[in-house]
C-alpha cells in the first residue's frame, strides 16, 4: 500500500504571526540564505502545488505549473550583514560590507559569527567617552576601516580554534519585536516581510479557494542587497508575462536626514507605495491603482528617475521586456537594527496584491498597442 500526500495537503502548524517571527529572526545574510528559505518553504507548502529550488537558493512556489502565461509576485530574502576580512595577532577582527552595512550603527552592537562549528558571539567594541578626545585622530568617527569585533580572544589562533576565518558572515543578533501594537521592529524587515507578505497572499489565495487561469510563480528571491542577482537568475528561468515586486521604500517624515522635495513625501502608516518608473509598466501599475481605488486599499505614489534600485529592474529588463510593477511598504530607519514598519501597512500590501491577482486574467496584454 502506497500514501499518496500532495503538498496541498500536508498540515501546518505556524500561524502567520508565529511564521513572521520565526522567519525575521532567523539569519539570512546575502550568499548564504539557506536556513531562511526552508523556513519560507515549508510555510507555503500547503498552498502551492509545486515548487523549485535554484542553484544559488532562489525559491520559487508554483500555483498552476502547466499554464502558459506567468505571472510573479516577488521579495527578496537576504539581509545584510559583514564578513570577516582581517584578524589581528591579538585577536581583534575587522570587517567588510556585505550588501549596504553601515558602520556607524556597529559599536556596542552585539553579534553572532556563522561557522561551521556553530553560532560564535561577538560584540562590536568601540573605546570608551572617557579616552576620546575632541581631535579627530583621537576621536573617531565610525567606519569602515575601524569597526572591529571582539570575540573576547587573545590571539588570532583563538579566534581560528573557535571556527572564525577569513569570510565568515556576521550578523547583528537583534530580533524582531512589536511597538506600541502598531508597528513591527527588527533588523532584516528589509526584505523578509516582504517574503511573509508573499506568502500571506499563497495562503488567502488557497483558504479561499481562488481559482488562477494563469501560472501564479511565488518567488523569494536571493542577493537582492548585492544588485539584484537572484531576480536576475529567476526571471531567465521563469520567463514570466507579469511581475509584481514587493519591497520596502523610506518613510521621508522621520527626522534628520529627508527632503519631502527630493525624496517625496511618503509616511509609514499611510499605506502602501506605488512606484512610478521607466521600469513601471504604466497599464499595470494604472490596473493596480484601479484594484485599490475600488477596494478602497488606501495608497500612496512614489517616482524614481532612471531606476527603482529594486528587483522590479531586473524582471522589467530581462527576456525582452517583462510587464512589471512595484509595490513597496514604508519603512522607518532602513538598514538598522530597529527598521519599522506600520502592521496596517503590511496587511494593506497583501491585501493589494491578492485583489490585484485576482483581477488579472489569463493571457493579459499590457502592450500600449498592437
Amino acid at each position: 500500500m502506497y500514501l499518496i500526500i500532495s503538498l496541498k495537503q500536508i498540515k501546518i502548524y505556524m500561524t502567520p504571526k508565529e511564521f513572521l517571527f520565526k522567519y525575521l529572526n532567523n539569519p539570512s545574510p546575502t550568499g548564504f540564505e539557506s536556513a531562511g528559505q526552508k523556513i519560507w518553504l515549508d510555510y507555503i507548502r500547503p498552498y502551492i502545488d509545486e515548487y523549485i529550488v535554484d542553484t544559488y537558493g532562489s525559491v520559487i512556489g508554483v500555483v498552476n505549473p502547466g499554464a502558459a502565461y506567468k505571472v510573479v509576485i516577488e521579495a527578496h530574502a537576504d539581509e545584510i550583514s559583514w564578513f570577516v576580512n582581517h584578524i589581528t595577532d591579538d585577536g581583534y577582527i575587522y570587517v567588510i560590507r556585505n550588501g549596504g552595512s553601515d558602520p556607524i550603527i556597529a559599536p556596542s552592537m552585539r553579534v553572532n559569527l556563522h561557522t561551521k562549528k556553530g553560532i560564535v558571539k561577538g560584540i562590536f567594541g568601540w573605546p570608551a567617552i572617557h579616552v576620546r578626545s575632541g581631535s579627530e585622530k583621537d576621536n573617531p568617527k565610525p567606519e569602515l576601516s575601524n569597526i572591529f569585533i571582539d570575540c573576547g580572544c587573545s590571539t588570532k589562533a583563538e579566534v581560528e580554534e573557535l571556527g572564525i576565518h577569513v569570510g565568515t558572515v556576521a550578523t547583528f543578533v537583534d530580533e524582531l519585536t512589536e511597538l506600541n501594537d502598531k508597528y513591527y521592529v527588527g533588523r532584516a524587515l528589509d526584505n523578509r516581510i516582504g517574503g511573509y507578505m508573499i506568502a500571506q497572499v499563497a495562503r488567502m489565495l488557497s483558504e479561499n479557494k481562488n481559482k488562477l487561469d494563469f501560472g501564479l510563480y511565488i518567488v523569494n528571491s536571493v542577493q537582492e542587497e548585492i544588485g539584484l542577482r537572484g531576480a536576475e537568475m529567476v526571471t531567465q528561468r521563469i520567463k514570466p508575462n507579469v511581475a509584481i515586486v514587493t519591497d520596502v521604500c523610506h518613510d521621508s517624515y522621520s527626522p534628520l536626514v529627508y527632503d519631502k522635495k527630493r525624496d517625496g513625501a511618503i509616511k509609514s502608516g499611510s499605506g502602501p507605495v506605488v512606484t512610478y518608473a521607466p521600469a513601471v509598466q504604466n497599464n499595470l501599475r494604472d490596473m493596480i491603482l484601479e484594484v485599490a481605488d475600488d477596494k478602497k486599499i488606501p495608497y500612496q505614489r512614489m517616482a524614481s528617475s532612471r531606476f527603482t534600485g529594486t528587483d522590479t529592474d531586473a524582471f522589467a529588463y530581462s527576456n525582452g521586456g517583462v510587464a512589471s510593477a512595484l509595490i513597496s511598504l514604508p519603512l522607518k530607519y532602513m538598514h538598522t537594527t530597529v527598521e519599522m514598519a506600520s502592521k496596517t501597512d503590511v496587511e494593506n500590501v497583501i491585501q493589494l496584491i491578492y485583489e490585484t491577482l485576482l483581477q488579472l486574467k489569463d493571457g493579459q496584454d499590457f502592450r500600449y498597442f498592437s
